[in-house]
């Protein structure tokens, strides 16, 4: 078992408890009764290049990130530096996360947030909902073909978007045939954990015709951003490295410098 399988194994024990607290019913009805939430694809294509800057505390591999985050003030410095979207981590057990970090960045910024989640069950696509974000990540390499497809139809019905993410062709070629409208290419390989930004230039070219491509993990620098940027991509979902920065605005400022630069 890797360590994917591991986490979503825990993932549907955690959801069945939580349906349990609060039925589908009583989910659904907190979605309908929450705010109209700002677009997510569409922020993202009105700049030169997307920023999906994202609120993580920890990772299976890397351990703690960043010590004494405060996940308001963190998207805060977000927000002011530029960024165009928020992706929040969920899961805390693997990650940290959790609904108290999303509703505190969802009180602290205007951007769109990206439910940053191992989706298994329609349930999380209606929490998504009443929590406000306005994209909900739906892993293809997590699920089958079959719930994919169910949980994208419920992402429909519940009028949230998805940010479908993918690991290999195989993978860009099961999004494509569901129709998946805006992909997340990530870097990292599962098997051996390795990260090259090789895989978003080889994989992209398998994607849909006019989808939204955003590429995921490995970013660290302004030149990978031209060169994303370059090779067709856009936008990107950067955590670690805008974390592990002392100044994290200065920090997302320089790594969008050249992309942002060449067309504002």
């Amino acid at each position: 078992m890797n360590i994917l399988e591991e986490i979503v194994a825990h993932k549907r024990v955690e959801i069945a408890e939580r349906m349990r607290a609060c039925p589908l019913d009583g989910m659904r009805a907190r979605a309908a009764a929450a705010a109209a939430r700002p677009p997510f694809v569409d922020a993202l294509r009105a700049a030169p290049m997307g920023l999906i800057a994202e609120v993580k505390r920890r990772s299976p591999s890397k351990g703690s990130i960043r010590e004494g985050l405060v996940a308001g003030s963190l998207a805060g410095e977000y927000e002011a530096a530029g960024a165009q979207a928020i992706s929040c981590l969920m899961d805390n057990r693997y990650f940290g996360g959790g609904e108290a970090d999303f509703r505190e960045v969802r009180a602290a910024v205007h951007l769109p947030m990206l439910y940053k989640e191992f989706v298994v069950e329609p349930w999380q696509v209606w929490h998504a909902v009443a929590l406000g974000a306005s994209a909900v990540l739906l892993i293809v390499a997590a699920l089958d073909k079959d719930a994919l497809l169910m949980l994208m139809d419920t992402c429909r019905e519940a009028g949230i978007e998805t940010l479908v993410e993918v690991h290999n062709v195989d993978e860009m070629k099961v999004a494509a045939a569901l129709g998946a409208a805006c992909i997340g290419i990530n870097n990292r390989d599962l098997k051996t954990f390795t990260v090259s930004l090789d895989t978003t230039l080889h994989v992209k070219e398998y994607a849909p015709e006019g989808c939204t491509l955003i590429s995921e993990s490995g970013i660290r620098s302004a030149d990978d951003v031209a060169r994303l940027r370059a090779g067709g991509v856009h936008g990107i979902l950067v955590g670690e490295h805008l974390l592990r920065q002392q100044d994290v605005s200065g920090g997302l400022r320089d790594l969008m410098r050249r992309v942002w630069g060449a067309d504002t």
